[in-house]
């Protein structure tokens, strides 16, 4: 195992450095001129030349990349054009308040969804079966902004239950937290039930099939035995890559939900740098979704690989 983790830890550095090459190449291909953006269009083309050298956008990129990556190894993420303000402490911020609502969704999906699965796959074809499918699917198909706006209208407008802004005041308590987060959290699980309760009703239907399975049951052992200490087991397996995949996208995937609910997390953050043509703090905030996206597929990695031997037999640990 700890071979194993050395690899995947070897291998998420690599992850990181291709990605901070491909990101910062990304920002320097977007179309604008910095200086233009920022000094506004009745600025002369003089102040423009002189703000781009004074940020030192006429020099190679090959330059600039090396002194932005020497930066962020010293903890220097650079300052933001349109905020001036530090890059990694506002990308930090912005990114815990993401963790937050998509742990607090997945919270709410988790559970869900995996009890939904396996209750459908112990009865493929069954009424339940067929119906948390149909549902599940309806959901998928809808978009965020559409199952966010219909909350919106029947918990906020009309119910007035919840409020529609999901970020609280400065002294807000827990539950005030979750009243303000709930809305946004459950449009993320709306959008992602199905994925996650179809990947855990098929692992749950092959495994049921499989020779083990019937050789348990044919030496007597109890059907809820053989479900609770072999079945699940095998059957959640690709369901744990499938959440950490999941957690990624929902902290670099929040632009929409945080744009409807007003919500300043990393999503909203990374919309607003790339309208303003704000390289250092589009660049910091990409490379933080990178790592948490990266971090957590590693999470979910180890987790499989110590639930499955064979996965680890098999890179010769």
């Amino acid at each position: 195992m700890l071979r194993y983790t050395l690899r995947r830890l070897l291998l998420l550095g690599v992850t990181l450095a291709v990605a901070s090459v491909l990101i910062f190449l990304m920002t320097a291909v977007l179309p604008g001129n910095v200086g233009r953006i920022v000094l506004g269009p009745f600025a002369s083309a003089e102040a423009v030349a002189a703000l781009n050298a004074e940020l030192g956008l006429d020099r190679p990129v090959l330059v600039r990349y090396w002194e932005w990556v020497g930066g962020l190894l010293r903890g220097d993420w650079g300052r933001s054009l349109s905020l001036d303000t530090a890059v990694l402490p506002l990308a930090l911020e912005r990114l815990g308040r993401s963790l937050v609502l998509a742990g607090f969704a997945l919270v709410l999906l988790i559970p869900v969804a995996l009890a939904a699965g396996v209750l459908a796959g112990l009865r493929p074809g069954g009424v339940f079966d067929r119906c948390a499918s149909v549902i599940g699917l309806v959901l998928g198909a809808i978009p965020e902004f559409v199952t966010g706006v219909l909350l919106i209208v029947t918990f906020a407008v009309v119910l007035g239950w919840l409020p529609v802004q999901a970020l609280p005041p400065d002294d807000a308590g827990v539950i005030e937290w979750l009243q303000h987060l709930l809305m946004p959290a459950l449009s993320l699980v709306l959008l992602l039930f199905a994925y996650l309760f179809r990947m855990t009703r098929a692992g749950m239907i092959t495994e049921l099939g499989a020779a083990y399975t019937r050789t348990a049951v044919l030496k007597g052992l109890p059907m809820a035995v053989v479900i609770r200490r072999h079945v699940l087991r095998n059957a959640l397996l690709p369901t744990i890559t499938v959440i950490g995949a999941q957690l990624g996208w929902l902290v670099g995937g929040l632009v929409v939900v945080e744009s409807l609910f007003r919500y300043p997390g990393i999503g909203s953050l990374l919309q607003a740098a790339a309208a303003n043509k704000d390289i250092p703090l589009l660049a910091g905030a990409a490379l933080l979704v990178t790592l948490v996206f990266a971090s957590a597929n590693l999470l979910a990695d180890l987790v499989y690989a110590a639930l499955n031997p064979r996965v680890r037999h098999a890179l010769g640990d």
